[in-house]
This record gives structure tokens, C-alpha cells and sequence, in this order.
């Protein structure tokens, strides 16, 4: 695989709507197999005896990646306003899907079909009926190579025609190994080792491993894979992701009530992983995303870019997440964009599960200091936000309560407001 370090990188723009669907495939698929990569046999190995991945974080983490993906497709179709855009990115995706399907990236292809194929997604009849039906055709087929129809044999087919570099689904593989090693017996007659069991499961563990000795010819730009790295941080429930689907395109107060349905091609065996980056991974991956976009957008490098190009840059995120205030009259800074990007991520990733406060904006009149900083709240009318639990009062929604985690200190800096 050409890393992101070798010769001079090529130059991609780092906006979704300008991003060729190719290029999007070949920087999904350098994270996925870079995360394919750092799978070990042992890791192999105890997932096939324990049949969890628990204390196998390194496994734990590539499933995370797989379900973030097709979780974001899901978020970037129902980030836009109008079933038009909806349906342009929902074709987007499938193009991209094409190609990861060329690559023989069976994973990630399972990703984004399964996030386009998702009930949150196909509900939405006003951008189906805005998806030209070729692209109707591509998928149907796609679901069909996919399908979990006859133990996924139209895959296992498609997947034992490969040669060179291949991507395996990964879910189909290691249920292949709990099979094998579940069906046949430890020990043979006279209390012996069953070796034919132990080479039969050591083939299937070494094909896997040898696949990472084969790495994919293409050339990744470092600054789209950190802003890919940051968006697939962001984690959002099944229930959040419906209320999504709900506020785009409501019900129809006249049909009968449905439920959720399970979709032609699910990415369900281990949907109970999600990414749980920490705050200093967090902080990382913020950080070098900023680097990247000032690197591409602070033509003058005076620490500031446009707000239109910031815009744009959020744009290729599900979601905004807050209006900051600018220090220079249309432009931006790299503190501000760090800070937006922080506050964020912590939110989407769901770091704030010991957060006890429930903020709402509120007005005082008279002399107030923020119970978090100590700071004076300026201004006639002064502004802030008070928790309707226990009446603390901040100039600014913090990320987290001090007194119940110490551990998280990468809190916005005071002074900078979330209107």
C-alpha cells in the first residue's frame, strides 16, 4: 500500500461534494486495511475460543470502524435538507460502493451498502423517488452479492474468485471460525488431539493473515484521511438516527404504524460496537485534522481561513453542531475551528456519559459569575446557561463536570460561547 508518507501526495480536496467517488473509496479503504493489518493470529485466535471480543480491543476497534462507516453514510444522506440532495448523496454512495467493489473490499463494501440499505435510509420515499432507477438496479445487485441468503454464498462465490488484494467481509469469516471450531470435537478416538481440527482452523486464521501481506495499490493523501479518521469518531444511536429520518421526512399520519425492518444486507452481527475513542485520542485526531485544513485553506498563513471554506469543511461532516463567534469579520481561526471540532466530537462520541447538567439559555439581570471559572458575566443583559437540575451557572456549555472526571481536562476554554 502506498502510506501517506511516500513521495509527494496527490492533491484531493478535502469537501465531500467536490471528493470523486473513487478517491473516496481508496482513503475508506486505507483505513480499512490498515485496520485489517493490525489483527494479529492470536487475535484471530481468541475470538474463535471466546466467541467475544471483549479484551480484544484491536478487533473490537476494526468491527467499530465497519459500523461507524455505515452509520456515517446514513448521516451524510440525511444531513441534507432536500430529498434532491438526499438523493445525490445516496447515488454518491453507490458509485462509491462500485468501487470498493472493483478493489475487492468486501468490507467496507458491506459497510456502505448496509448504511444505504438501513430502514432509516429507505424509508424516506421522497429521496427514493429521486434516485434514478439505474441506481435502483446497482444496489439491488449489490444486495444480492451481499445477501445472507444460503450462508452469503453469492459473496463466498464472488470472494473465492479474487485474486491479489481482497478485503474479506469480516463477520463471515470469523463466524466461520466459531463454526468450525464448535462442530469439531477437541479429541479423536484414544483420547488423542484432533489435529485435523487444528489445521483445519489454522487455514482459515493464516488465509486471513496472509491478505495482509498484499497491500492495495493507491496512494492515500494524509489530510482526507484525518478528516475521514475524525468524522468515523462520531457516534450516533439507532434511536437518534430515526428521529433523524423522522425530522427529514415524517410520517404519514395516514398510513399504519411500521416498525423498523431488518434491511436485505445488515451490519448486525456486532452492532453493539461503536467507536469509543477517548479525549486524548479525541484531541489527537481534532488536531491533526485542523493541521490539514489549515495547510489547504490558510493561503495567506496567518492562522485564519474563510468562513465560506469553514462552512464547507463542516459541510463534510454529518452535522453542524454550533455557531461560534469570529474574532476577524469573515474570517476564522485555528483556535476557534479547534474548539468547534472539540466540542463537537465530545458530544457525537458520546464522552459525556457522566455529564449530569441539563443546560438551557438563560438571561440575568443583575451581577453573575459563571460557577465553572469564576469569570464575570459581561454586558447589561448578561447571557448564559444555568442547569435546570442543580442551577449551576457557566458562560458556556462545558464538556464536562470537573468534580465527577478529572480525568477529562481537554474542556473548551472559557470564554468561548455555544449559541
Amino acid at each position: 500500500m502506498s502510506g501517506t508518507g511516500h513521495g509527494r501526495p496527490r492533491k484531493v480536496s478535502l469537501l465531500f461534494d467536490h471528493l470523486e467517488p473513487s478517491e473516496l473509496a481508496d482513503h475508506l479503504t486505507y483505513l480499512e486495511f490498515k485496520s485489517f493489518c493490525r489483527i494479529s493470529f492470536l487475535d484471530f485466535q481468541n475470538y474463535m475460543q471466546s466467541c467475544c471480543m471483549k479484551d480484544i480491543p484491536v478487533l473490537e476497534r476494526s468491527i467499530a470502524l465497519c459500523n461507524g462507516m455505515s452509520q456515517w453514510v446514513q448521516l451524510m444522506v440525511l444531513s441534507r435538507p432536500t430529498a434532491q440532495l438526499r438523493a445525490e448523496v445516496f447515488t454518491k454512495f453507490l458509485h462509491v460502493a462500485q468501487s470498493l467493489h472493483q478493489m475487492h473490499n468486501y468490507n467496507t463494501l458491506m459497510a456502505v451498502v448496509g448504511g444505504l440499505c438501513h430502514s432509516s435510509i429507505s424509508r424516506l420515499k421522497d429521496t427514493t423517488s429521486h434516485v434514478p432507477s439505474e441506481v435502483t438496479k446497482v444496489l439491488n445487485e449489490m444486495t444480492d452479492l451481499l445477501s445472507s441468503c444460503r450462508n452469503y454464498d453469492n459473496y463466498r462465490h464472488a470472494y473465492s474468485r479474487c485474486s491479489g488484494f481482497k478485503i474479506p467481509i469480516l463477520g463471515v469469516h470469523l463466524k466461520d471460525l466459531i463454526t468450525v471450531n464448535e462442530a469439531m470435537s477437541d479429541y479423536v478416538e484414544d483420547n488423542k488431539v484432533n489435529v485435523h481440527k487444528l489445521q483445519v482452523l489454522y487455514n482459515h486464521i493464516n488465509e486471513l493473515i496472509q491478505l495482509q501481506q498484499i497491500p492495495p495499490r493507491l496512494d492515500a493523501n494524509k489530510d482526507l484521511v484525518h478528516l475521514l479518521t475524525l468524522s468515523l469518531d462520531l457516534y450516533y444511536s439507532e434511536d437518534e438516527i430515526y428521529e433523524l429520518s423522522y425530522a427529514r421526512e415524517p410520517k404519514n399520519c395516514k398510513a399504519p404504524p411500521s416498525t423498523p425492518s431488518k434491511p436485505p444486507v445488515c451490519v448486525d452481527w456486532a452492532s453493539g460496537v461503536a467507536p469509543k475513542p477517548d479525549p486524548r485520542t479525541i484531541s489527537k485526531h481534532v488536531q491533526r485534522m485542523v493541521d490539514s485544513v489549515f495547510k489547504n485553506y490558510d493561503h495567506d498563513e496567518n492562522g485564519f481561513i474563510s468562513h465560506d471554506d469553514f462552512e464547507k469543511i463542516a459541510a463534510s461532516f454529518p452535522f453542524s453542531f454550533c455557531v461560534m463567534d469570529k474574532e476577524k469579520e469573515g474570517m476564522v481561526s485555528r483556535e476557534e475551528i479547534t474548539a468547534y471540532f472539540m466540542r463537537a466530537s465530545v458530544i457525537c462520541s458520546k464522552l459525556g456519559l457522566g455529564f449530569v447538567h441539563n443546560f438551557q439559555e438563560a438571561t440575568y439581570m443583575k451581577p453573575t459569575f459563571c460557577d465553572n471559572c469564576s469569570g464575570f458575566l459581561w454586558g447589561v443583559i448578561k447571557q448564559g446557561y444555568r442547569c435546570k437540575g442543580n442551577h449551576y451557572i457557566f458562560t458556556h456549555v462545558i464538556l464536562a463536570c470537573e468534580s465527577l472526571t478529572e480525568t477529562m481536562m481537554q474542556t473548551v476554554s472559557c470564554g468561548e460561547q455555544v449559541r
